[in-house]
C-alpha cells in the first residue's frame, strides 16, 4: 500500500482524488493548504504527492521546491490549470517529476500513479554502476552526479535521463526509447516533457561553469546522443 499525499484546496476535486485513492488500496492524506502540506510531509515518508499549484495560502512552486527538499524519494506530480509552456518549466524546475493539466481524468491520473509506483519512485536505470565523461562522474548506484569534483543536484528524472544517456554515451537514442526508459512504458504525456528536461539538463551542466562537459547532441526527427568531450 502506497502512502499518498493529495494537496488540493478545490473541496469538489480533492474529495473525488481523495475517495478514488482510497478506494484503490492507497493510505491518503488530503491537504487543502500549503502549509499543511508541508507538515503532512514533515510528518510521514510519502511514497507520492499530487499538489494543485493554486493554494490560498503558499505559492505552489515554492511548495513543491520545499516538497522536494523534504521528500526527495516521493514522486512529485503538479496537477494544475496553468498549461503554458513556461509554467510546465517552472513546474519541473521545482521539482515535480510528472505535470498533470486540469480537467483531470481520472483513468489516466490512476495510471500514471501506478506507473511511477511500479518503478518504486525516482527510478534507478538499468546498467547501475559508474560513468566517467570528461569532467563528469555519474555514480548511478549511489545517484550522484559530480562536475570536476563538486556534487551537483538534479532532479530524479534529470538523473535517469543523463543516465540512460551516458549508458550509450557516443550513440543515438531514440525519443522513444528514452521516454521508455526513463518514464516507464505507459506514458501518455507529450514527449515534450523529454525536450523540457533535457533543456533543463544542459542549463544545470553548463551552469556548473566547468570545462570537458559531454554534450547532448539533438538529432532531429529521432532522438539525443551524449557525446564525450573532444
Amino acid at each position: 500500500m502506497a502512502r499518498l499525499l493529495v494537496v488540493e484546496d478545490d473541496e469538489t476535486i480533492g474529495g473525488v482524488l481523495h475517495a478514488s485513492l482510497l478506494a484503490h488500496g492507497h493510505d491518503v492524506t488530503w491537504e487543502r493548504t500549503g502549509r499543511g502540506a508541508l507538515r503532512a510531509a514533515a510528518a510521514h515518508d510519502l511514497d507520492l504527492v499530487l499538489l494543485d499549484l493554486g493554494l490560498p495560502d503558499l505559492d505552489g512552486v515554492e511548495v513543491c521546491r520545499r516538497l522536494r527538499t523534504q521528500q526527495p524519494g516521493a514522486v512529485l506530480v503538479v496537477l494544475t490549470a496553468r498549461t503554458d509552456e513556461m509554467d510546465v518549466v517552472v513546474g519541473l524546475e521545482a521539482g515535480a517529476d510528472d505535470y498533470l493539466t486540469k480537467p483531470l481524468r481520472l483513468d489516466e491520473l490512476r495510471a500514471r500513479i501506478r506507473a511511477h509506483l511500479r518503478r518504486g519512485g525516482p527510478a534507478t536505470p538499468a546498467g547501475a554502476g559508474t560513468v566517467e565523461l570528461g569532467s563528469v562522474f555519474i555514480d548511478v548506484a549511489g545517484r550522484r552526479v559530480t562536475v570536476a569534483g563538486t556534487e551537483i543536484a538534479l532532479r530524479a528524472k534529470e538523473f535517469d535521463l543523463l543516465a540512460r544517456l551516458a549508458a550509450d554515451a557516443g550513440s543515438a537514442v531514440s525519443r522513444e526509447t528514452l521516454m521508455c526508459d526513463v518514464w516507464d512504458v505507459n506514458w501518455f504525456g507529450s514527449t515534450k516533457t523529454l525536450d523540457m528536461h533535457i533543456a533543463a539538463l544542459r542549463r544545470r551542466l553548463g551552469g556548473t561553469g566547468a570545462t570537458g562537459l559531454p554534450e547532448i547532441v539533438t538529432l532531429r526527427g529521432h532522438g539525443y546522443r551524449l557525446d564525450p568531450p573532444r
